[in-house]
């Protein structure tokens, strides 16, 4: 376990470099392909109820795909992380201008306030998609992420409350796309990854 949390620590590291090596330019190039995927997929179009990430400046940018939720009347979730700890809440964020509302969080992103009361995706029915943010990703649909557990663990929590899970999408820059990633029982594979390549994506 811990030659495989060592070898996690060195490829976060490597992954990190790749992406402060790309240029501001080339970041809004891929995201712009990858939202255009995404916006032309079948499970996308279909869904009602779809979480995404604000994203974080080492991530694929998510701002025009939080436009066309909306223009497109789905239901919009976004990630609440609980600090010092593994628990993340998806809740429903009702329009874009309500973005520059939330409170900045320690890791410079928006978040919604623990106590704003509002909608909880578990509570409510659940979610047709989930966008997943991370580090770095493989062929097979594992998922690196940043250490601490939040999408592994919401994962479960929903499987355990609703007995399903939602179909998963993780949006990648092609710096992200590793041969393998090490992984443990508890990583939970993601059904499918867009980048601004060719990438295909064993089923589950």
């Amino acid at each position: 376990m811990a030659s495989l949390q060592a070898a996690k620590r060195a490829l976060r590291a490597q992954l990190k470099q790749r992406i402060a090596a790309l240029s501001e330019v080339e970041k809004a190039r891929q995201s712009q392909a990858v939202t255009r995927k995404l916006l032309s997929h079948s499970r996308y179009k279909a869904a009602q109820r779809v979480a995404v990430f604000l994203n974080m400046s080492d991530e694929i940018q998510t701002g025009d795909i939080l436009n066309d939720i909306f223009q497109q009347g789905k239901a919009c979730f976004i990630p609440r992380y609980l600090p010092r700890s593994n628990h993340m809440d998806m809740v429903r964020l009702r329009s874009k201008e309500e973005i520059q509302q939330l409170p900045v969080t320690s890791w410079n992103i928006r978040q919604p306030g623990d106590t704003d009361g509002r909608e909880d995706a578990l509570s409510t029915g659940g979610l047709d998609l989930v966008l997943v943010p991370g580090l770095g990703f493989d062929k097979e649909g594992n998922r690196l992420g940043r250490g601490k557990g939040y999408y592994d663990t919401f994962f479960e929590r929903y499987r355990s409350q609703l007995d399903s899970k939602p179909y998963t999408v993780a949006l990648s820059f092609q710096e992200q796309v590793c041969d393998s990633i090490p992984v443990t029982e508890h990583d939970i594979a993601i059904d499918e990854i867009l980048c601004a390549g060719d990438l295909t994506v064993l089923e589950h």
